[in-house]
């Protein structure tokens, strides 16, 4: 038996035959050639083919995964007519005279790498969707066909990696899971198998070896593992953890429709975290209590340009309407320190994560900053909305906000658009935020505290940074100091306060927020039943001070 272990994509179990998966090889000829116009034609119809076979992709994908989902081919239609794609493949043929398929294959690299060298790992995921289009057109080019996959009877599929294209595809094949050598969580790939409830693993430390063909594999996507002839003790073991998982679920179905009150009487709101369409409709499966940080990055990640404002509406009315009259927390766009778009304009910086991020960036682009907030306003006619403004380090920070806030009505005024009342809130992500944070709670109508940039910047190190793994503590004392006197604070102005950063999640710290008085936490949306849970069992007036210590000490 062999074990190997990656990142787990979908939690279950599936057992069968395993098929390897190749594509198809390329080998690309740089070759020399005279008649550019004639190469140009060969590019521009090839991309018309691609566009042709991923719509046909689009169709098959609202059909297994939802319109929304299936978006993610709309994304690849545009992201084939990218003008920095297209017009670097045509100054290679125009220019330097080479053939489309070395032109193609030479534009795609250099965006797979630039992609993958990036700090934020949304954007190093998109790597592979450039990858995807690249050797699609290579495809078309050389006049090859796609490679199958299909199998005659369940099959677990065993690839170096798979492109979206090639996972939508496994709904026909007969394809029961899969495990790749390369990938990511948060890629195209990941959020397919994800909705198709396929148990997959991506970055497993495996070699793709033609002789595992045939061998029989057990997927367990709890750990994140596949093993390859497994005998008969794992397999029980795996069987046993898959029944108590399920049970575990169904034992968190009878909390959907609770309060999030504790056994003595103390409450606490507990909404969902989302960066997609896909985990707004997970929130609502989940029960959450609404949304408490919408990332708005998403609707700007996946284009070429800013934006605009009823593109903007379109989305947060779409989010307002599923959480029905529940609260939607929408963060302001927040981009820098690693997540960038040629088209943003931002600086070269060497120290981007010290930069011009968050509202520093949005204070050097008042129109982004006003369009936004004024799509945030009509959404704001259809149910309780808020705007979180990130990375808060100053007063003044507050005062040029409420005075683009007054500009963003004022037009809206005079275009005679209606709109509703929102909430402001301040996202406490620095030190500073937190030693003056009675005065933002002052000024705004709550704070929610974002523990995942807080726990970075309070200990001078890069929560992302592989080389400091061992030296960063995201429980360290000092952040539940910072937590405590921000909550005190705001509550001083009988305002709110919530906890939007990873902790939040963290089920043995539930008790503890709940006795420093948090008034809300915002987790991912899987882990709001598992909170439920734990608070409608607590009895806080059963435990000591002393207890509650130890938890953070």
């Amino acid at each position: 038996m062999k074990k190997y272990t990656g990142i787990s994509i979908f939690k279950g179990i599936a057992s069968g035959k395993l098929k390897i998966y190749k594509r198809n090889d390329v080998n690309v000829m740089k070759c020399s050639i005279t008649d550019t116009e004639a190469e140009l034609k060969r590019f521009n119809d090839a991309k018309k083919v691609a566009a042709e076979q991923i719509e046909e992709l689009y169709e098959l994908a609202v059909q297994e995964v939802g319109d929304e989902n299936a978006a993610i081919f709309r994304i690849h239609i545009m992201m084939l007519e990218d003008y920095s794609f297209t017009s670097a493949v045509e100054n290679i043929i125009t220019n330097l005279h080479y053939n489309a398929e070395y032109a193609v294959s030479t534009t795609g690299h250099s965006l797979y790498d630039m992609f993958l060298e990036m700090d934020d790992l949304y954007m190093q995921a998109r790597s592979a969707d450039i990858q995807d289009i690249s050797e699609r057109l290579l495809t078309i080019l050389y006049g090859n066909s796609e490679a199958a996959i299909e199998s005659d009877e369940p099959a677990i599929i065993i690839a170096e990696d798979l492109s979206p294209s090639e996972t939508v595809r496994l709904t026909k094949g007969n394809i029961i899971a899969f495990a790749t050598a390369k990938g990511s969580a948060s890629s195209h790939t990941a959020i397919l198998a994800r909705t198709m409830k396929l148990p997959a693993i991506v970055g497993a430390d495996m070699d793709i070896l033609s002789n595992l063909n045939g061998k029989t594999a057990l997927v367990d996507g709890y750990d994140g593992c596949i093993y390859i002839d497994p005998d008969e003790r794992t397999i029980r073991q795996v069987e046993r953890k898959d029944a108590k998982e399920k049970k575990k679920l169904q034992l968190y179905q009878k909390y959907k429709g609770k309060d999030n009150v504790t056994l003595d009487g103390k409450s606490i709101k507990i909404y969902a975290n989302v960066g997609s369409m896909d985990e707004v409709n997970d929130a609502v499966e989940n029960d959450a209590g609404g949304v408490g940080l919408f990332r708005s990055e998403f609707i700007y990640l996946d284009k070429t340009r800013f934006p605009t404002e009823d593109e903007l509406f379109c989305v947060y009315k779409n989010v307002v309407d599923k959480m029905k009259s529940k609260d939607t927390m929408i963060r302001l766009l927040d981009i820098g320190a690693g997540k960038r778009m040629e088209y943003y304009g931002l600086p070269q910086e060497k120290n981007p994560a010290l930069g011009c991020r968050g509202i520093r960036y949005l204070f050097t682009r008042p129109d982004v900053f006003k369009t936004q907030l004024k799509a945030i306003y009509r959404a704001a006619s259809y149910g309780n909305v808020s705007v979180l403004y990130p990375m808060i380090a100053t007063l003044v920070d507050i005062g040029r906000i409420l005075n683009i806030d007054k500009e963003a009505r004022e037009e809206l005024d005079a275009q005679h658009i209606p709109y509703g009342n929102i909430r402001h809130g301040a996202l406490i992500e620095t030190p500073s935020a937190v030693m003056i944070s009675d005065l933002i709670a002052r000024e705004m109508d709550f704070v929610s505290i974002g523990t995942n940039d807080l726990a970075q910047y309070t200990m001078a190190i890069d929560r992302e940074n592989a080389v400091m793994k061992d030296f960063f503590d995201p429980v360290h004392i000092s952040l539940f100091r910072m937590i405590k006197m921000v909550i005190d604070n705001t509550h001083r102005y009988k305002k709110e306060a919530y906890i939007s950063g990873e902790i939040g999640s963290y089920t043995s710290l539930t008790q503890l927020f709940l006795a420093l008085g948090a008034d809300g936490l915002s987790v991912t949306p899987t882990e709001i039943l598992p909170l439920r849970q734990v608070v409608c069992t607590t009895d806080l007036s059963k435990i000591s001070q002393d207890e509650l210590t130890q938890l953070w000490s």
